[in-house]
């Protein structure tokens, strides 16, 4: 298995005055997507934004490629290499698609690997960006991480508010981001799909880490994802 890339030791995040993520550790390697599940207001969010510079880290190390990154403001962390796709759907919605893209390079990655992931974005690149559709937002932002040329990206709940038939189409483009050896660490209400393109998973409850594993051993044991996430087995009811 290669070295992390994106490491995480003891980490505790506050979101304002309130401590929400306490104690975590996770690895994230090239090449994978590591998964974090857990119910709402589990801290799967600001577990995030705390990676990204977003949220305080009050104690404990993240580290990328080696580099200490807990201290340094968010600007910095993106040129170490640390994509970041929010939950909100932001774009520049005057700009057109391409112009979307040229902003977020920062002279570094080429806009045509955006449009070969996302032949929909090519097809589009002309357009303002407010005129696309809810998925193909989506796809633009996805790219603009991508075309900052990342090691790492995060992506928090790129589903919520889409058509299932988008979803399946922005994991696959999920498995194609870890295909050219970026590392994915993803969030995602759809835990099937998530397990089902991940290599490890974590399960936040709370704020802790309660499962840290193979996302074949979630993936085969329903039983076990639902205690993960609820600290109690299902009921006879819940498995019907």
């Amino acid at each position: 298995m290669s070295d992390p890339i994106l490491s995480l030791t003891g980490v505790h995040i506050n979101r304002g005055e309130v401590e929400v993520v306490h104690d975590v550790s996770l690895d994230v390697t090239p090449g994978a997507v590591t998964v974090v599940l857990g119910a709402n207001g589990a801290g799967k969010t600001t577990l995030m934004d705390g990676i990204a510079g977003l949220a305080p880290v009050t104690k404990g190390t993240v580290s990328l490629g080696g580099q200490a990154i807990e201290r340094l403001p968010t600007y910095k962390r993106a040129l170490a290499g640390l994509g970041y796709v929010e939950q909100a759907r932001t774009t520049f919605r005057t700009l057109t698609v391409e112009q979307n893209l040229l902003v977020a390079q920062a002279g570094k990655g080429d806009p045509a690997t955006v449009f070969r992931l996302f032949p929909e974005l090519d097809k589009r690149r002309g357009l303002q960006a407010g005129h696309l559709s809810g998925g193909e937002q989506q796809m633009l932002v996805v790219g603009r991480a991508l075309v900052a040329d990342p090691k790492v990206v995060l992506i928090d709940e790129m589903s919520l508010g889409l058509a299932p038939v988008v979803v399946q189409r922005l994991m696959r483009a999920v498995v194609d981001l870890v295909g050219l050896g970026i590392a994915v660490l993803l969030i995602e209400q759809f835990a099937h799909l998530a397990l089902d393109v991940g290599a490890n998973a974590y399960v936040l409850r709370k704020g802790r880490v309660v499962f840290d594993g193979p996302c074949s051993q979630l993936r085969g044991d329903s039983a076990l994802l639902h205690e993960a996430y609820f600290g109690q087995a299902p009921t006879e009811s819940e498995t019907r």
